[in-house]
């Protein structure tokens, strides 16, 4: 029997080299070994973005290039937007109706967000409650694995609970979905904090081969380490972190002892950092470019898709109707 997979993204922003390592490189090769679901979860990126929906459409779009660049294939698997198909509204809403608030409550993401996301009202039903939404958004298409990032587990988890409340109440609809965790090291950004959208610090998948190194050239690095002279300590130092993800073994270890030793200077070793990542993420660039000159085929694979999605989510809905004893879905 076909393993069946799930994953999606929120279009609350340009995908940067988090995105990538994090999710992106790891659901193109599962692509050809299971039946592959990837969503656009736009009505998620509301939970952020509601006074201004506007960009949402346009960070749409401009995501699914990035996945099409990145090796997607819509032949190999299904690309749909959830706000196409209205069955995920729907069974966020009968799960609510017996989520208890507590399990919202104590999830991590919300602190987190709460505590670093400046300048935007976050004291919402939608932001707090989105878990449940993400629930439905999983479970209707009843896959057997959902591949996240480690700070991603807390939501599967949560979903793998309301499925078995479900369950339990109302007879066994929702298999418990599995949650393969890839452990991938966490990006630093520009300023030394965990890559991210939100805190304007990334290298976008978007960025140009010259917009990448003015990015990478103005990196933080050993605050210690003030002059080429002064030895560093590269355990310390956000590019370093960087060179471990992308650069060869060899060239981890010059750059490491040069910086011990105030034998290479930072800008050098951001130039030997950079050459690594022009060879990994120039192809992309590249290949982005391509696909942006036909956004029409792009909006269609997403509206093809959608219809294809959107079978599956119909027949999951009339059998959670089914066992809740509702009124036959038309």
């Amino acid at each position: 029997m076909t393993t069946r997979i799930l994953s999606g993204m929120q279009p609350s922003g340009r995908l940067h080299l988090g995105n990538y390592m994090g999710a992106l490189e790891r659901w193109v090769a599962m692509q050809n070994e299971a039946e592959a679901f990837f969503f656009i979860a736009d009505w998620h990126a509301l939970s952020t973005n509601y006074e201004d929906t506007s960009v949402v459409s346009g960070f749409t779009e401009e995501m699914v290039i990035d996945w099409l660049a990145c090796g997607l294939d819509p032949e190999q698997g299904t690309i749909f937007q959830q706000s196409r198909i209205p069955e995920h509204a729907v069974l966020h809403v009968l799960f609510s109706m017996f989520t208890p608030l507590p399990w919202l409550e104590r999830n991590p993401t919300y602190k987190d967000k709460q505590a670093n996301v400046t300048g935007k009202d976050l004291a919402t039903y939608g932001f707090l409650g989105y878990p449940v939404l993400q629930a439905a958004d999983i479970l209707i298409y009843r896959p057997d694995q959902v591949p996240v990032g480690e700070d991603q587990q807390p939501h599967v988890e949560l979903t793998r609970e309301i499925a078995r409340r479900f369950n339990h109440l109302y007879g066994e609809v929702f298999p418990i979905p599995a949650s393969p965790v890839t452990v991938v090291p966490k990006l630093p950004g520009l300023d030394g904090r965990k890559m991210s959208k939100s805190y304007d610090n990334a290298i976008f998948l978007s960025d140009s081969p010259e917009q990448r190194w003015d990015k990478v050239r103005t990196m933080v690095t050993d605050t210690n380490r003030v002059r080429k002279t002064d030895p560093g300590d590269p355990q310390i130092c956000p590019v370093y972190d960087l060179h471990q993800v992308f650069s060869d073994e060899a060239t981890q270890n010059e750059v490491a002892e040069g910086c011990r030793t105030a034998s290479i200077g930072c800008i050098d070793c951001k130039k030997r950092l950079n050459g690594f990542l022009n060879e990994r993420f120039s192809p992309i660039f590249d290949k982005r470019q391509q696909i942006a000159a036909d956004r029409k085929r792009v909006q269609q694979i997403i509206v093809t898709g959608s219809d294809k999605a959107r079978i599956t989510a119909k027949e999951t809905l009339s059998m959670a109707y089914d066992a809740m004893g509702m009124p036959p879905l038309s």
